[in-house]
């Protein structure tokens, strides 16, 4: 190498440390910038073709290297539409084109970025600090379809009211259920022979497929049913209006297995079944085979009923247990559940396998593990959450919460070869591959944005390098320059 390729090899340095020094001020101005990654700065020897002999250490270049993969720290906002990505990942934007008729337009081009500064518009676009509009895919908060795919806009409108259509239940009622009425000779509810009023009562002890209504109570006989029957619990329905009624629920026993055999008279049948002559203390009776305990539920359909007038309603399904566990029915229905007239549609009453069980119980009382139902009165929207799978969730004044939206994230095979611009988001490359939709292992943290992940002490630190690198190179032109005056002296 000669003095004049010296000299532009001092040069190359030059401008590769102006280039470091480059991206080190601009780090340092970003440190601030919500979800910026910083651009380091790769140093490449370029060595030119020479014999092995005289091969000399080149000249250099300076080329960028990003940091996408590289976390930032989370900071709290109490902004509930910001978000953060722990782990891998990009959000999935779109900028904003103009706005026609009221109405915005939007460009076609995909663009990803980390900054999660997102709040509403005038329109209700969820949009960041750097004119990035989330995408995602939309929900109808009532039904929980989806409405599409694109800008996600979150809607003030109200949630309409909702029917109740189901009730999940679970509970346990007592083998030997502790009654007003218990005694030696009724040890339970399975008692039901006469009402208060003299009328014979007749459960529903039969096949549980029959969709007929059991016998109701009336009004007269109130007292007696109360009396020889256990709370199963209450709660509130709605009407497709959204008015509120509420259900009251009642147990009773109507066959107990222990106690199915015996009878009177010279020939009889059993609760579940005809069974075999047996001798009894009043005569000659019928002994049930396969006796099963039996259950029969009740709501309050109106709860100022007179005399005459019926009260509590039997759904009209036989309840049959066998070794503690529900045998039938398997999907019982409340039809036409009335509740001081206001009326609803048929009600499924949503059993789990083994939610409702007879097991012995010392107090001999309905144990109610759940009761819950699918409806709900209209309401406001009243604040926003975002989950950590990335669903943004509305919640509403009557207390109901429902998915509005799934924001949009993608990871790539190589997030460092993906092309930045100068709003902080990125586009794809050939070198980064296409998106993967999903997060793939990383979260979403509501409520929190990632910072910049320059860290100001390094930046300080490469720069101190980066001067006197440049210095040095500097030295190495004033050295040649004087090498080369000296040379022309020897002319001279």
């Amino acid at each position: 190498m000669d003095i004049f390729s010296a000299l532009q090899t001092a040069v190359s340095g030059l401008q590769a440390q102006s280039y470091s020094l480059n991206n080190i001020s601009g780090n340092i101005a970003n440190s601030q910038t919500t979800g910026f990654k910083r651009v380091d700065t790769n140093f490449v020897d370029m060595i030119g073709e020479q014999p092995l002999n005289k091969q000399v250490s080149g000249s250099v270049g300076a080329f960028s290297r990003l940091t996408n993969t590289i976390q930032g720290g989370l900071v709290s906002t109490g902004i509930d539409t910001n978000m953060a990505l722990s782990g891998k990942g990009f959000f999935t934007v779109q900028t904003k084109t103009g706005d026609a008729a009221g109405q915005s337009g939007f460009s076609t081009t995909q663009y990803y970025t980390r900054r999660g500064d997102f709040k509403s518009d005038n329109q209700g676009y969820l949009v960041n600090g750097a004119g990035g509009y989330l995408t995602g895919q939309s929900f109808d908060p009532r039904t929980g379809a989806s409405t599409g795919t694109g800008p996600i806009q979150i809607s003030n409108a109200s949630l309409a009211a909702k029917a109740t259509k189901s009730i999940a239940y679970a509970a346990n009622l007592p083998m030997t259920p502790s009654t007003k009425n218990a005694s030696a000779s009724t040890p339970g509810s399975e008692l039901f022979t006469k009402l208060s009023s003299g009328t014979a009562y007749e459960g529903v002890t039969t096949d549980p497929a029959t969709a007929k209504l059991g016998t109701p109570i009336k009004g007269s006989d109130a007292k007696k049913f109360m009396d020889d029957s256990l709370p199963g619990g209450s709660l509130t329905a709605y009407t497709e209006t959204g008015a509120p009624m509420t259900v009251q629920l009642r147990w009773a026993k109507v066959q107990n297995a222990t106690t199915a055999a015996a009878g009177t008279g010279t020939t009889g049948t059993g609760a579940t079944g005809t069974g075999t002559t047996g001798t009894t203390a009043g005569g000659t009776g019928t002994a049930a085979t396969g006796g099963k305990d039996i259950w029969n539920l009740f709501y309050l359909g109106n709860s100022k009923a007179t005399d005459t007038e019926e009260a509590w309603q039997n759904v009209g399904q036989a309840f049959t247990f066998e070794g503690g566990q529900l045998k039938s029915p398997a999907s019982p229905t409340i039809p036409d559940l009335t509740v001081n007239g206001v009326k609803l549609t048929n009600v499924k009453l949503d059993i789990a396998a083994g939610g409702l069980t007879q097991y012995a119980a010392s107090e001999g009382t309905v144990r109610t593990d759940t009761i819950q139902q699918d409806g709900y009165a209209s309401g406001t929207l009243t604040s926003l959450s975002v989950t950590s799978d990335g669903k943004i969730t509305g919640t509403y004044s009557n207390g109901n919460s429902a998915a509005l939206a799934q924001v949009g994230i993608v990871q790539f095979k190589d997030p460092d070869s993906l092309k930045g611009d100068t709003n902080g988001n990125y586009t794809q490359t050939l070198g980064s591959g296409a998106p993967i939709t999903g997060l793939n292992g990383s979260s979403v943290v509501g409520g929190e944005i990632e910072q910049s992940n320059t860290d100001i002490a390094a930046e300080f630190s490469k720069m101190i390098v980066t001067q006197q690198a440049y210095s040095a190179n500097t030295r190495v032109m004033s050295t040649a320059q004087t090498m080369m005056s000296d040379l022309i002296n020897i002319v001279r």
